[in-house]
């Protein structure tokens, strides 16, 4: 007979809900013990911390495609035939004359002002005429006593001439009184040349305009004393007009023999006006570093006045046709100059080197790396990658008729 054996007491213990899952809640049961044993606050950030989680693999983009740039496309045509090489200037006259008074004294009147259009032989200004006039009259009375002797002495040689002949008086006696006329008869002369010369230093009192011309400044004022040959007023004399430009050292040369030159004003852009070059400076301006030079205009219309601003345009002959690019296409990259170089069949870019020429305007000339034919970019040179494709924003336009 099987004798029973006594069995363990095992206490009953509590165990709570959440404890008492199936195999696929253990992972949830472990983390809720996890989460307990957090601090209060810790256990707080637990769900803004997930939710971020969450956002952020909802709003993951996916990648963007290459971007295709906007560009300005330009096909490089070759130039032929002339160059034109343009410098600004201002319209000066060729003759401006620092006028004075021949005589010293104190200016009395000022009979114009800056900008008043003169006629030759109009008053400029006019000195205090009391000097010049006492000195006059003095030369006129010395002249009015020589002339009394004079009259005098031939007198007197006639009567002894009338003697002389019917052998009352010697010779030697005749000869003195015809000493004594030619005397007298020179005296005359002499203060008649004094008069002369007094008359026209009262003249010189007047300072009058040598030229058609207008005033350009005031040197002088009213009440001021001023000696013989001090400038008073500055005429500018309208019969000649120049402008004048400044040469870069490069150029002079090359522009010294040309015949053809134009000006144009800024007021008037469309109006050209025939040039001549009519001087060139030997020397280079210590300040600008260029070379003055003066090109007259002959016959120059009524508006082409003093002071305006003018773009004189040397035309110069060439030989062989030559590439030019706008400046807005050259790229310089590692002290290199680059242009880039549109595909039309893969519609992307490359930059390509080039060697550069000389200046014109806006446009420069290109010696080396592109050729008759090629389309380049003009506009957004500094945005582009190479092999980068891009979108013309109009049809490939040919290069402007350059001439070379």
């Amino acid at each position: 007979m099987p004798v029973p054996s006594p069995r363990p007491e095992v206490a009953a213990v509590d165990v709570p809900f959440s404890t008492v899952v199936d195999a696929s809640g253990v992972a949830a049961a472990m983390a809720d013990t996890a989460l307990r044993a957090l601090p209060a606050r810790a256990r707080l950030m637990v769900p803004v911390l997930a939710g971020l989680l969450v956002l952020g693999g909802c709003n993951r983009q996916p990648e963007r495609p290459p971007e295709i740039r906007p560009v300005r496309l330009m096909q490089v045509q070759p130039g032929a035939g002339k160059t034109d090489l343009e410098f600004s200037g201002d319209v000066r006259p060729r003759i401006e004359s620092r006028l004075g008074f021949r005589v010293g004294g104190k200016i009395a009147a000022r009979l114009v002002d800056v900008g008043a259009t003169v006629r030759k032989g109009q008053p400029l200004a006019r000195l205090d005429p009391t000097d010049l006039s006492l000195a006059e009259a003095g030369s006129r009375a010395q002249y009015d006593a020589a002339r009394t002797d004079r009259d005098l002495a031939e007198a007197d040689l006639k009567r002894y001439n009338e003697l002389f002949a019917k052998k009352f008086i010697s010779a030697a006696e005749q000869q003195r009184r015809q000493a004594t006329y030619d005397s007298a008869v020179s005296r005359l002369r002499q203060a008649e040349a004094g008069l002369r010369n007094q008359s026209n230093q009262t003249a010189y009192g007047v300072l009058t305009a040598d030229a058609d011309g207008v005033v350009t400044l005031i040197e002088a004022e009213v009440g001021q004393v001023v000696s013989a040959g001090q400038s008073v007023v500055r005429v500018a004399q309208t019969a000649e007009k120049e402008v004048a430009v400044g040469l870069p050292e490069d150029q002079v040369e090359r522009l010294r023999g040309i015949s053809d030159v134009t000006v144009r004003t800024w007021a008037e852009p469309g109006r050209p006006l025939p040039g001549r070059v009519r001087e060139i400076s030997p020397m280079a301006d210590p300040v600008t570093r260029t070379y003055a030079a003066r090109v007259s205009v002959p016959n120059p219309p009524p508006d082409f006045k003093f002071g305006m601003t003018a773009v004189v345009t040397f035309t110069r002959t060439g030989d062989n046709a030559t590439l030019r690019v706008p400046l807005s296409a050259l790229l310089q990259q590692q002290g290199s100059n680059q242009v880039w170089v549109y595909d039309a069949a893969k519609g992307t870019v490359q930059p390509v080197a080039v060697t550069l020429g000389e200046l014109q305007g806006n446009e420069v000339q290109v010696r080396q790396g592109l050729s008759a034919g090629q389309t380049i970019v003009t506009a957004g040179v500094h945005l582009l990658k190479p092999g980068q494709k891009v979108r013309p924003l109009q049809a490939v336009a040919s290069a402007p008729a350059v001439r070379n």
